[in-house]
């Protein structure tokens, strides 16, 4: 079979295809069945994949990191008919956590992937949570109603998928999208984003994700988490307005805010040895 990741995909050698609920995983792992380092899960938000943490991962060679792509995306293969909203995510997820024989340590969530490391908490013993730029917020006004909405009808259209990665993945397309963030991405970096727009499977998946996200149950329990949380905002991100974090953080009973003066949201692309730095601080505080 083939080898799914392109040449130059960012930790190719560490990844591997990994059955569990359903789905064919894109997983990299950096460490090996006999590891006794501790482990942190990472999660990367949508329309994203795991090569997102490419600069975070050589930060951190004294933890085993486990990078999934999320169902649908990136170069993880899902089912037919598969759900992507938070509540299944999350069993997937935790069904994948269980197929590795791995109880991660602390989870780090990007965006969305914040939610769905905030929701795994509520059922798993983790030490710690790390949200960067978390998307912990609904869409306003109109938004609301209107972007699940549009999400939904795209993604039950069977040839929209296809238009989309066809319209969208050119270079000049994808890199207003990367500055829209906020985000100074390196060249390469821009190229591996260039290549997820251009897999039909991954707009399918990210549109999946879009339609069925709902955080009101999540949201109304963050009160009871009982696990410490950073939050970590850039104050200039384009895409989930730093006050989200901060106002989520409130409701927390041990949560704390870490904010950064630039970056945008894929603050941790751009400036990943600040981010682990401060997240290696927390690792320490919590461990």
């Amino acid at each position: 079979m083939p080898h799914p990741a392109p040449p130059d995909w960012p930790h190719r050698d560490l990844a591997r295809p990994v059955q569990a609920a359903g789905h064919d995983w894109w997983v990299l792992d950096t460490g090996a069945p006999d590891d006794t380092r501790p482990v942190i899960l990472l999660l990367h938000g949508a329309g994203g994949s795991g090569h997102s943490f490419r600069h975070l991962i050589p930060e951190f060679p004294d933890y085993r990191l486990i990078v999934p792509d999320l169902p649908g995306q990136g170069l993880t293969r899902t089912r037919p008919a598969a759900r992507f909203g938070l509540e299944p995510m999350t069993r997937d997820i935790a069904a994948l956590c269980a197929e590795l024989d791995l109880r991660p340590d602390w989870i780090i969530g990007h965006s969305a992937g914040a939610a769905i490391a905030l929701h795994l908490a509520e059922s798993m013993p983790l030490k710690g949570v790390i949200g960067i730029n978390a998307a912990l917020g609904k869409f306003d006004g109109a938004a609301g109603v209107l972007f699940p909405l549009l999400a939904r009808a795209l993604a039950a259209l069977p040839l929209v998928p296809q238009a989309v990665s066809a319209l969208w993945g050119n270079p000049a397309t994808v890199n207003r999208l990367l500055t829209s963030t906020g985000s100074d991405i390196e060249p390469a970096g821009r190229a591996q984003y260039l290549a997820l727009v251009r897999r039909s499977a991954h707009v399918t998946g990210t549109l999946g994700m879009m339609a069925a996200w709902q955080l009101d149950g999540l949201l109304s329990r963050l009160p009871r988490l009982a696990v410490p949380v950073l939050l970590m905002v850039a104050e200039d991100d384009g895409t989930v307005p730093a006050r989200i974090s901060k106002d989520a953080g409130t409701r927390m009973p041990k949560a704390e805010l870490a904010v950064l003066h630039d970056g945008g949201h894929l603050v941790h692309e751009v400036n990943a040895p600040v981010v682990a730095a401060r997240i290696r601080a927390f690792l320490t505080q919590t461990a």
